[in-house]
């Protein structure tokens, strides 16, 4: 059986102890670990630690690593999945599939159809959640990056973020748009824009086409807001660079 990967919230280095963090913590404590057990610890950054429980309190849980190893499980290339939120606990459930599926950054937007509508003080909550939601993720599937995961933005404000950055962009659509699957092999990075509940509004769709996003189909059916993201992005994670 392999160790139990546990995330830490501080950059690690050869023979580092410390103690845990509330959820890591509590983690160990329902796995019923005990000093002595080893773990497999990443700070998100890249690589992972072998590790090894050094003490065990009612309220604490301190570590030691042991050496680095580069293990790295990121896809062939950038993916930013920028998705119109879909409502409550589909987007939680978007934000761990993306994060399985090697998304490198997920990007929040609330679009006019938006059921989902948050900002200020709620919007910084929602994103720490959503953080927490990825780096569960990461724990379970392998990733020893946890992807970035922004605020929740305006589309139109977030088009405006994307002048002059490089890489392919392409826009879910069920209107005018090419057939499956798009040209991406000499793409270094590609953002994937993907609508609400209800699709973008003809305006919408009409500002990401005039900020160079290129319309592609997914098929004849029509897909929910947090299946159309996940389905683009495993077929990047499967297609060879």
């Amino acid at each position: 059986m392999s160790a139990p990967r546990i995330h830490v919230e501080r950059p690690l280095a050869p023979g580092a102890e410390f103690a845990l963090g509330a959820m890591a913590t509590r983690h160990v404590q329902v796995l019923r670990l005990q000093p002595g057990d080893a773990l497999t610890l990443f700070d998100g950054s890249g690589g992972q630690w072998a590790g090894v429980i050094h003490a065990i309190s009612r309220r604490e849980v301190r570590v030691r690593t042991l050496h680095f190893e580069a293990a790295e499980r990121e896809l062939a290339r950038t993916v930013m999945l920028a998705v119109g939120m879909p409502a409550n606990e589909r987007m939680d459930a978007l934000i761990e599939k993306a994060t399985e599926l090697g998304a490198a950054r997920i990007q929040p937007l609330v679009c006019e159809r938006s059921v989902l509508r948050v900002a200020g003080e709620r919007a910084l909550r929602k994103a720490t959640h959503w953080r927490a939601v990825a780096v569960a993720a990461c724990e379970q599937c392998g990733r020893n990056r946890v992807p970035e995961l922004a605020e929740p933005i305006k589309l139109e404000a977030w088009l405006h973020t994307l002048e002059g950055r490089a890489g392919a962009r392409w826009l879910l659509s069920t209107g005018d748009a090419l057939p499956w699957p798009p040209a991406v092999r000499d793409a270094s990075e590609v953002i994937v824009l993907s609508g609400p509940e209800g699709g973008f509004t003809a305006a919408e769709e009409a500002a990401a086409r005039a900020a160079g996003f290129v319309g592609h189909s997914l098929g004849p059916r029509v897909l929910r807001a947090d299946t159309a993201p996940l389905a683009a992005l495993a077929w990047i994670a499967l297609e060879p660079r």
